[in-house]
C-alpha cells in the first residue's frame, strides 16, 4: 500500500510566490496544531513532526516562531478543519482538506475549482470510504521484524510495514500517530524520518488519460492556489 503515498506537492515550489503560499499554509497548520495540543513540541508530537516537515521544506524559522507565538497568545484567527470530497476528471476520487475561518467562502471557492475542471463536488463521505486514513512514518533501516516487535510490544495497531532498499515504512491508523512515533523513539532513539505524515491513501487507483489528465492538472493547480487548502488527495493514476 505504501508506494501510493506522495510527499507534499508544496515542497517542490520554486517561485517566490509559490514559496510564500507554502509558508502561509505551514504557518496556519502549525498555529492550529499548537493551539489544540500545546506549543511544546516535546509534549505535542503532531506539532513536532509538523515543524520538522516544515524545516525540510525550507520554511524560515521566523514563520514557525510567529505561528507558535500566536498560539501561545491564545488569540488570533479561529480556524477549523473543513474537508470536501468529490469526483475529478476521469471519475477519479478527490479529497480536499482545508483550514478556514470562513467555511462558506471556502466551500464556494472549492466548488468553483471543481466546476472549472468539469468535476463534481460530492457530499461528505461520498469518496472517503474508499481511502484509508493513515499515519505514515518512513525511516532508514532494514530490520522489519525488530520494528514490528517494538510496535507490537507498545500495543500499536500496525496496519502494514514495508521494507525496501534499506528504508522501512510503517502504516498505522491516523489515531495511532503519536503512539507509533513514541514507540519508535523509545525502541530506536531519535530517528530521521523521510516521511512523517497523516494522509488519505486510496484503496484503488483510477486510470486517467488524454484530456482528463489536463483537466486533473487544472483542478489540482487551482485548488493549490487557494489559501485555505492544506492538502489534496486523489486516486488518479495518469496514463502515458
Amino acid at each position: 500500500m505504501g508506494r501510493a503515498f506522495q510527499n507534499r506537492k508544496e515542497s517542490m515550489a520554486k517561485t517566490a510566490d509559490a514559496k510564500t503560499k507554502v509558508y502561509s499554509k505551514y504557518g496556519r497548520e502549525i498555529y492550529v496544531c499548537a493551539k489544540a495540543g500545546g506549543i511544546d513540541p516535546e509534549g505535542n508530537l503532531a506539532l513536532r513532526g509538523l515543524i520538522e516537515r516544515a524545516k525540510k521544506d525550507q520554511v524560515p524559522s521566523h514563520v514557525i516562531d510567529k505561528a507558535l507565538d500566536k498560539a501561545k497568545g491564545g488569540g488570533g484567527e479561529d480556524y477549523s478543519l473543513a474537508r470536501y470530497e468529490g469526483f475529478g476528471p476521469g471519475s477519479c476520487m478527490v479529497i480536499v482538506e482545508c483550514l478556514t475561518d470562513n467555511p462558506n467562502r471556502t466551500f464556494g471557492d472549492v466548488r468553483a475549482c471543481f466546476n472549472k475542471a468539469k468535476s463534481k463536488l460530492g457530499t461528505p463521505g461520498s469518496v472517503s470510504h474508499m481511502f484509508d486514513h493513515c499515519a505514515i512514518l518512513a525511516f532508514e533501516g532494514g530490520d522489519e521484524e525488530a520494528v514490528l516487535e517494538a510496535l507490537m510490544e507498545a500495543d500499536v495497531d500496525v496496519t502494514d510495514i514495508e521494507s525496501e532498499t534499506d528504508r522501512i515504512t510503517v502504516f498505522a491508523p491516523h489515531t495511532e500517530y503519536a503512539k507509533t512515533k513514541q514507540a519508535l523513539a523509545e525502541a530506536f532513539g531519535e530517528l530521521e524520518f523521510e516521511a512523517d505524515e497523516i494522509q488519505f491513501l486510496p484503496q484503488t487507483t483510477t486510470p486517467v488519460a488524454g484530456d482528463d489528465v489536463v483537466m486533473l492538472d487544472k483542478l489540482l493547480a487551482t485548488l493549490n492556489d487557494l489559501d485555505d487548502v492544506q492538502n489534496i488527495y486523489h486516486s488518479a493514476e495518469p496514463q502515458d
